[in-house]
């Protein structure tokens, strides 16, 4: 299944979805990013692009049960922060904190970025988080985390030389400095860092020195990127990576997110991955209009080939774009039991259970249908658009029965049943704007939830406002994830079907 359907021009966010903290590197005329992944397993996903716009998914880097623990009694929102990938002496470069107990700080490393990766190799003197890897002239390391604290590593190893020192933490004053990245370009050293928190007030600033270890001048005109304040289609710009294009111009990969609907405004996709250019000036990056439409790119597209949106479940394991929540157990999960089939086997009673049997893909349109065909005659299970496992609707069958259920907060209900005839069937959601008229109080969107009958026909058993599925009522790092589950017995699913509307 593919990680999205690849446009046929290009456009802003060349990664929608749940596609956070973008880190970017560039060998040769190839393209790699990675980004954070919370508490879905596999962890770290991993794209490749020739023409920084058009992307697809070629692994996850921590995707062996080895590699990435993350225990149910680890919040949502918990597990993988803020990869940083890079590119050095040949080989991949992978660091990334594990924030759930008995995580850390972690180095992963590889040949081939689709995979395998190492097991991780630990690096418990590193503080903090949003970890940043650069090489000197001499081959020295230099760790820098968010606060923002540098010290020196032997990545091979993950062992430490020194005590962390302080380097500089952006403006007077400024929320959360973090999501460090320091590059070696021309004459001077940058350090990059977010500031103002990941949510509105969320910016990027600069500073440069002349060694990796500073004294660091900061950039007169800081924040160098930022929407604060402004009726910006897309918000929370920051936590951003630099590279060069294909035509040696200088470009910026960061976080943002669509907020819809009245106020405050909604964002449900999560944050996502925008791409801007950049352009120098007296020595200091000046971060171009972030726009929607990228089609005037200076170099040629290079379009992935167009990947079906229904998977059919006839390989011996899940694509890479699958992800399941803290953990993917085969014995729970597999397509090997019933061939051409999607088995769940329950653990836990519903969503709302941390250790659930969920598998689903990150919903990456702001309108959107995903179907699956489910036979629930062992047990009881069905399709869920999920934020966490506080915030959650789900059509659900039961032999006999469908029903809807909606979670949000501490309230829980079934919002609608209906008997069915016993054997498989199609269940179906659609994710669509909200009805006129609009105003201040309007949601981002409807979620419509119900099945299919044979001749194709959506029978909607309800309609639920989309905004409690939302970050801004959620809270969290996360966005939305469309996928099956069970909930009590075993539960097998013919085929997924996702399929973008617009946007």
């Amino acid at each position: 299944m593919p990680a999205q359907n690849q446009p046929t021009r290009a456009t802003n966010p060349v990664l929608p979805g749940f596609h956070p903290d973008p880190s970017i590197c560039r060998v040769g005329d190839d393209y790699y990013l990675a980004c954070s992944s919370f508490e879905y397993f596999p962890g770290v996903p991993l794209f490749h692009s020739r023409d920084l716009v058009h992307w697809r998914q070629i692994g996850n880097a921590l995707d062996r049960p080895e590699q990435l623990r993350l225990p149910a009694s680890m919040p949502s929102s918990g597990g993988i922060y803020a990869p940083t990938l890079r590119h050095h002496d040949g080989r991949f470069w992978l660091i990334v904190t594990n924030c759930s107990e008995g995580g850390g700080n972690l180095i992963v490393t590889a040949t081939d970025p689709a995979g395998p990766w190492s097991d991780p190799i630990p690096a418990p003197d590193v503080p903090g988080i949003d970890p940043d890897l650069a090489w000197d002239e001499d081959g020295t390391c230099w760790c820098t985390v968010a606060g923002v604290a540098q010290v020196r590593l032997d990545p091979s190893t993950g062992q430490t030389h020194g005590t962390p020192h302080k380097l500089w933490s952006g403006g007077p004053g400024a929320k959360a400095p973090e999501a460090p990245h320091l590059y070696r370009i021309g004459d001077y050293w940058y350090l990059l860092i977010a500031e103002g928190g990941t949510e509105r007030g969320h910016g990027v600033s600069i500073a440069r020195g002349l060694t990796p270890t500073g004294p660091f001048e900061p950039c007169p005109a800081n924040p160098v990127l930022t929407h604060r304040g402004t009726d910006h289609p897309i918000q929370n710009t920051g936590h951003a990576d630099l590279v060069q294009g294909p035509d040696d111009s200088w470009w910026m990969v960061f976080l943002g997110v669509r907020p819809r609907g009245g106020t405050p405004g909604w964002h449900v996709l999560g944050r996502e991955t925008f791409l801007a250019p950049v352009t120098w000036e007296d020595g200091w990056p000046v971060v171009g209009e972030v726009t929607t439409d990228l089609s005037t790119l200076p170099w040629p597209l290079s379009p992935a080939p167009a990947e079906e949106g229904r998977d059919h479940f006839e390989l011996s394991a899940l694509g890479p774009t699958w992800i399941s929540v803290r953990d993917r157990p085969t014995e729970l999960c597999t397509t090997k039991e019933r061939p051409g089939w999607l088995t769940l086997h329950a653990r836990g009673g519903s969503l709302d259970e941390p250790d659930a049997v969920f598998t689903g893909r990150r919903q990456q349109h702001l309108t959107c249908r995903a179907r699956t065909l489910v036979d629930p005659e062992q047990g009881r299970g069905g399709l869920a658009v999920r934020l966490d496992e506080r915030h959650h609707y789900a059509i659900e069958a039961s032999g006999t029965e469908v029903r809807v259920i909606a979670r949000v907060g501490s309230l829980r209900t079934v919002v609608a049943e209906q008997p069915v005839p016993a054997g498989p069937l199609v269940l179906a959601l659609t994710i669509s704007d909200p009805p006129p008229p609009h105003g201040p109080c309007t949601g981002p969107d409807i979620v419509s939830l119900g099945i299919e009958q044979p001749d194709g026909t959506f029978t909607e058993l309800a309609a639920l406002d989309g905004r409690y599925l939302s970050t801004e009522v959620a809270g969290g790092f996360t966005g939305r994830v469309i996928g099956m589950y069970a909930a009590a017995g075993t539960v097998h699913f013919d085929w997924f079907d996702y399929e973008p509307l617009e946007g």
